[in-house]
């Protein structure tokens, strides 16, 4: 489950392209079929962004649900990637993003009417 907070203004006509290089990471590092994606939007206004003086107006930010269950070396390099793809595809710089990952347990998701503990996956969570 992926958040993207950015200024209205900024999100416009890119959409498609920040979607694309959020999963081209998650893919990569993660091991998620391209096709797996839930990316939601939030268009802010300048005064519902408050951002540290020395970013542009590009600031975005990423807020990951992911399961549990992923090795620190595929966290950081899906963090790694996310930032280098920002760049390379959207044109947005390392020190214009923010990303956190937040990491709850496989039985607390459900999704095709399952617990994620139950469900049987396409990819693995023990990357």
């Amino acid at each position: 489950m992926v958040k993207i907070y950015a200024l209205r203004e900024r999100l416009e006509g890119r959409r498609a392209l920040l979607s694309d290089a959020i999963q081209a990471a998650l893919t990569e590092c993660f091991g998620l079929p391209p096709s797996k994606r839930a990316h939601r939007f939030f268009p802010l206004s300048r005064e519902d962004l408050v951002a540290p003086p020395d970013r542009s107006d590009d600031y975005l930010l990423l807020e990951l649900t992911v399961m549990a269950g992923r090795s620190i070396e595929a966290r950081k390099a899906l963090v790694r990637a996310l930032f280098v793809k920002l760049e390379a595809s959207v044109g947005i710089a390392a020190h214009d993003g923010e990303v956190v990952l937040i990491e709850s347990a496989p039985e607390n998701w459900g999704f095709r009417g399952l617990h994620g503990d139950e469900a049987a996956l396409p990819y693995q969570l023990k990357v």
